[in-house]
C-alpha cells in the first residue's frame, strides 16, 4: 500500500499503546465502544497508566490529521482505513470456556467497513485455527468480499506486560504472519516499521496464534510446579523461597516463584488451547492439572491464614484480617481474573472479617468485578492477620511497624524479610 490508514479495534491495556505507537508515523483511528474510555483518551489520560498522558498527547490529532491518533466510538470514522488490527479481550466464563463474542463482535464491525485490497489483523489471543474459521467468515458475510481475493488477513499476537515500564510495545519483538506470503511479508513490514527490537514472520497464521498461546501456557506450567512444591515443602516446615535460591546457583535452573496465577494471559491462555485440543481428538493433562493446581492457591493461602490464627490461639470468626493487594500484578492498576479473590473468599467462609487495601486499583471497577468495597486507608494496628497478596512498592516493609505484635503475617510474594512474616508461600 502506498499510504496505511490504521484502525486500531479497542483501546485497552494492548490496543491502545500499538496504537501510540503507530501514531508516531501513520494516520491511526482508534475505536472502542466505551464512550467514556474515548472521552477519556481525548483529553489526553489513560486511566490504566499504560500510556504516559504526555506521550498520549503528543500523537492525538484531529480527524484529518497526519500522523497522529483520533479516537472514536461511531463506526463511520474507521471506514476509509485500509488495515485494521483487534485488540479485543478474549476471555473465558465461568466454565473456564474461551468466550469469543468480543472477537466475533469486533469482526462484524470491521466486516461492516471492509474494502477491497483491506488487511485485518488479529492480536487478540486465541486457539490455533481461531482467525480463519471464526474470524474470516464473519468478515466475508459482513463485507460481502472473499477472503485472500477481496481481503486479506494477518496475525500477531500481543505481547503487552500490563505495568512493565521496561518491557513496552515497541521493545518487545513482535510476532507477525500473513493469509498469503505477500501479505506476511507486508504486515512484518508494518509492524517493523514502528517496532525498535525488531519483528520475527512466522510460518502461517496457525503458526503465530500457537506461539502465542504456549507462551503463557508454558509460564503457567512452571509456576504450577513451583506450587505445588511450595505446598511440598510447606508440609515438610522447609521454606521454600530459600529452596529455590539455593537451586537456583545452578547455570540452568529455571528462577519460577510460587504465587497467584491470575491476570488476562496466563490464567486464561492454556484453556483457549485446551479446547482446541479436545476438538481435535486429544484431551490435555499437563495442561488442564497445571491449571488446576494454580487455581487451587487462593484457596490454600487462605487456609494457612485460617490455622495460623488458630495455632496462635485467636478465635477465628472473630478475627479480623487485612488483604494488601488485589489487582492482579505489582505496581498495575489491571484487576482483570485477580486471584486474589479466591483468598478473600476463602477467609470469609470461615467467618473471618476481611478488608481490602489497595493504593492502585480503582474502587468501583473493584466493587463492580468483586462486590469489594476497598478501603481507602489503612489502620495496621487494628487487624489480627495481615496477607501481603500484591507486592505493590507502597507496601514496604515499614508498614509492619504498625502491626499488632501478635499479629499473624503471611507473605504470599515473598515480599517482607522473611523474620518479619509469620508464614509465606
Amino acid at each position: 500500500m502506498s499510504e496505511y490508514r490504521i484502525a486500531i479495534i479497542g483501546l485497552g491495556y494492548v490496543g491502545l499503546p500499538l496504537a501510540v505507537a503507530f501514531a508516531e508515523k501513520y494516520k491511526v483511528l482508534g475505536f472502542d465502544i466505551n464512550q467514556p474510555r474515548i472521552a477519556e483518551l481525548n483529553n489526553g489520560h489513560d486511566h490504566t497508566l499504560e500510556v504516559e498522558d504526555d506521550l498520549l498527547k503528543s500523537v492525538l490529532s484531529t480527524r484529518e490529521g497526519a500522523p497522529g491518533l483520533y479516537n472514536t466510538s461511531k463506526i463511520e470514522d474507521i471506514k476509509g482505513c485500509n488495515v485494521y488490527i483487534v485488540t479485543v479481550p478474549t476471555p473465558i466464563d465461568d466454565d473456564h470456556n474461551p468466550d469469543l463474542t468480543p472477537l466475533i463482535k469486533a469482526s462484524e464491525t470491521v466486516g461492516a467497513v471492509l474494502a477491497e485490497g483491506d488487511i485485518v489483523i488479529y492480536e487478540s489471543t486465541v486457539y490455533p485455527g481461531a482467525t480463519e474459521e471464526e474470524c474470516v467468515p464473519v468478515l466475508e458475510k459482513f463485507s460481502g468480499l472473499k477472503y485472500n481475493q477481496g481481503f486479506f488477513c494477518g496475525y500477531s499476537p500481543e505481547r503487552i506486560n500490563p505495568g512493565d515500564k521496561e518491557h513496552t510495545v515497541k521493545k518487545i519483538l513482535k510476532v507477525t504472519s500473513g493469509s498469503t506470503p505477500e501479505i506476511a511479508e507486508e504486515v512484518d513490514q508494518l509492524y517493523k516499521s514502528v517496532i525498535t527490537a525488531g519483528t520475527y514472520k512466522a510460518a502461517s497464521i496457525k503458526v503465530a496464534e500457537a506461539a502465542k498461546v504456549i507462551e503463557n501456557s508454558q509460564r503457567d506450567i512452571n509456576i504450577a510446579f513451583v506450587n505445588e512444591l511450595a505446598m511440598i515443602f510447606n508440609k515438610m516446615k522447609i521454606d521454600t523461597v530459600d529452596v529455590l535460591e539455593a537451586a537456583g546457583t545452578k547455570w540452568n535452573f529455571l528462577p519460577f516463584r510460587p504465587g497467584l496465577v491470575g491476570g488476562h494471559c496466563i490464567g486464561v491462555d492454556p484453556y483457549y488451547l485446551a479446547q482446541k485440543a479436545k476438538k481435535v481428538g486429544y484431551y490435555p493433562q499437563i495442561l488442564l492439572a497445571g491449571r488446576r493446581l494454580n487455581n487451587s492457591i487462593g484457596p490454600y493461602v487462605g487456609s494457612q491464614v485460617v490455622k495460623l490464627l488458630m495455632k496462635s490461639g485467636k478465635v477465628v470468626n472473630e478475627s479480623k484480617v487485612l488483604v494488601m493487594g488485589i489487582t492482579f500484578k505489582e505496581n498495575c492498576p489491571d484487576i482483570r481474573n485477580s486471584r486474589v479473590i479466591d483468598i478473600v473468599l476463602e477467609l470469609q467462609d470461615f467467618g473471618v472479617g476481611v478488608d481490602v487495601y489497595d493504593p492502585w486499583a480503582n474502587a468501583e471497577e473493584v466493587k463492580h468485578e468483586y462486590g469489594l468495597d476497598l478501603l481507602e486507608s489503612a489502620d495496621m494496628e487494628q487487624y489480627d492477620g495481615i496477607v501481603l497478596a500484591v507486592a505493590h512498592k507502597e507496601f514496604s516493609a515499614g508498614v509492619l511497624d504498625k502491626v499488632k505484635e501478635d499479629a499473624v503475617i503471611y507473605d504470599v510474594k515473598s515480599f517482607f524479610p522473611k523474620d518479619k512474616v509469620t508464614s509465606r508461600l
